[in-house]
């Protein structure tokens, strides 16, 4: 022991002499860190040298063999089969006293010391410094002073270090206290050798680190294989990217183009309209002109013929007779009249001529558009060459939509059920808050997401007066009968359900409709064919109403209550 002591203290003094010169270039700093005990990370008190070298607090190290079965260096690990009997290092010691005389530093700002949060260094004793790596071997986390001998002590450098762990406890066998290093394939659990001797005995182990192995090359797959369909479904985006661009491109040309040819027959028909107002004004001021010109001539032969008369008039009484049947030759003959207003004056019918001509025209017109209207819309092919309906009831199931009523739309005295699919009429209000989309006047409630393309859903109607229904969302929620009640605008369409008969209405228009009764009704919609049918559903699926027209929005599916104690269920089809 005296030979180590003493070599330790000539390769102390190997240090120390340029020591001096040190302490004047890097500062006091440098000094701390050399005469720090690396348990308690302060200067040495009472500094003694254990065989392997290494420098401690005569306190720190006597309290760290305390608790060990086998005695061992801290920094090192070197083992003595005896522990070692502790001798002051009085050089050490006095090298330390000289520190402490020329000004000790202040001590490590405290974001060094581990906080709650922080993992804290296993070998500090006293305040812990924060830890900044765990051994996997060691099973302890470690602050920069104490992990150095990891990094210079040949037989410490084969362990694995890792990011801080907080959980290296469970890496210990509860049973043995030993590492597990192993895996159990057989119960899929990490265990110690001694567990694969004892309880596992017989079932398939391997090491971890080769279990690890093989589960990283899966893991690796796995993630090939993400990273695959990733790239897969990016593709589609960006396909479907250029779609949408395409699809906006077209559309915004077919606008243009339709607004452009639409202008040009507005400006048709103006130009039409300007001319036939033309020609109405044209021969309208001939034909006043021409009577005018008659009327003035008749107005003057009038006046004339009025003078005659009063010459006539004073000739008759005339008592003279010889004077009577002198001027009575010159007044007796009349001119022939230069006009006859029997012959020049026509039928009080000018102009209706024109506008028959006109009516024609615009019904023509008309008929043109209705029938070639649809190869305007675009619609697509497929569907208008497909069958509009399917031929069976599983057909239609093919087309069965998961749709569920939005609580936001629901009237305040319907009741929806838990998953939103039962709608039911109560007698107090519920307790619902006030949303733009809820429906006031009447107790309806539509579907929380619109239905476009081909779908199919049932509703189960328990009651004496049960509508179901399709509309537009924007289908007013507040008003008068005809603005918001289904089947009374151009925004929605209905079955009325009652007990004993049905009726369909659309835009305040009500027709009767004849079919089996059933408790169960079915609605199927081709949104872009423009088709909407009602089918009675019981063992046979029976046609009730079919709907073909043009649908210019989105539609959702609805139901509206009409009487106390009445129940509409959106049933879940297989």
């Amino acid at each position: 022991m005296g030979v180590t002591t003493c070599s330790f203290q000539e390769g102390n003094l190997r240090h120390s002499l340029p020591l001096r010169g040190e302490m004047a270039q890097k500062g006091v700093q440098l000094d701390r860190e050399i005469f720090s005990c690396p348990i308690c990370l302060d200067l040495l008190e009472d500094p003694v040298t254990i065989p392997c070298g290494q420098s401690y607090c005569m306190k720190c190290i006597q309290q760290h063999w305390d608790r060990q079965v086998f005695h061992s260096c801290p920094q090192c690990r070197q083992s003595f089969t005896q522990r070692p009997v502790l001798l002051k290092n009085t050089l050490l010691a006095a090298l330390v006293e000289e520190l402490k005389k020329t000004g000790l530093p202040t001590a490590p700002a405290d974001h060094c010391y581990a906080g709650p949060e922080d993992v804290a260094c296993d070998v500090c004793t006293g305040r812990k410094r924060k830890a900044c790596k765990s051994c996997l071997m060691c099973l302890i986390s470690y602050c920069e002073k104490h992990l150095q001998p990891h990094h210079d002590v040949a037989p410490l450098k084969k362990n694995t270090l890792m990011e801080l762990s907080k959980k290296l406890q469970e890496n210990i066998c509860s049973r043995h206290d030993e590492v597990m290093k192993m895996f159990c394939r057989t119960d899929q659990q990490c265990i110690c050798y001694l567990c694969s001797v004892e309880e596992h005995k017989g079932h398939d182990t391997v090491s971890a680190a080769a279990e690890r192995t093989e589960r990283q090359r899966a893991l690796e797959g796995s993630r090939q294989t993400i990273q695959q369909r990733i790239q897969n479904s990016e593709k589609v985006v960006r396909l479907l990217q250029q779609e949408v661009g395409t699809i906006d491109r077209s559309s915004d040309k077919a606008v243009e183009d339709s607004e452009k040819m639409f202008t040009e027959l507005i400006r048709l028909m103006e130009k039409r309209s300007s001319d036939v107002k033309q020609q109405v004004r044209a021969q309208q001021k001939r034909e006043v002109s021409r009577v005018k010109e008659l009327q003035e001539k008749l107005e003057q032969e009038i006046s004339e013929l009025k003078k005659r008369d009063a010459e006539l008039k004073l000739l008759s009484h005339t008592e003279d007779h010889n004077q009577f049947l002198h001027n009575y030759p010159s007044l007796s003959a009349l001119s022939e009249p230069t006009h006859s207003s029997s012959t020049n004056i026509r039928p009080l019918c000018y102009f209706e001529d024109v506008t028959a001509a006109v009516s024609a025209v615009r019904d023509k017109l008309q008929g043109v558009l209705r029938e070639e209207w649809t190869n305007v819309s675009p619609t697509e092919v497929n569907v208008l060459l497909s069958p509009a309906e399917p031929p069976t009831r599983a057909g239609f199931l093919k087309y069965s939509q998961g749709i569920t009523l939005d609580p936001n739309t629901a009237h305040k005295y319907l009741l929806l059920s838990e998953g939103s699919r039962k709608a039911t009429y109560m007698t107090q209000p519920q307790c619902y808050s006030s949303h733009p989309d809820r429906f006031i006047a009447w107790r309806q409630v539509l579907s929380r997401d619109s239905l476009t393309g081909r779908c199919y859903w049932e509703v189960e109607r328990r009651g004496r007066a049960v509508f179901v229904a399709v509309a537009y969302k924007n289908i007013s929620r507040a008003g008068s009968r005809n603005e918001c009640f289904f089947g009374n605008n151009d925004k929605s369409w209905s079955l009325d359900c009652y007990q004993n008969s049905y009726s369909f209405r659309y835009n305040r228009i009500n027709t009767p409709v004849s079919g089996p009764q059933s408790s169960r009704v079915g609605v199927y919609l081709a949104h872009r064919a423009g088709i909407l049918s009602f089918y009675s559903i019981s063992e046979t699926m029976t046609l009730l109403h079919r709907v073909q027209t043009t649908f210019i929005q989105p539609l959702h599916a609805g139901v509206c209550l009409y009487n106390y104690e009445t129940t509409a269920e959106l049933c879940k089809l297989k």
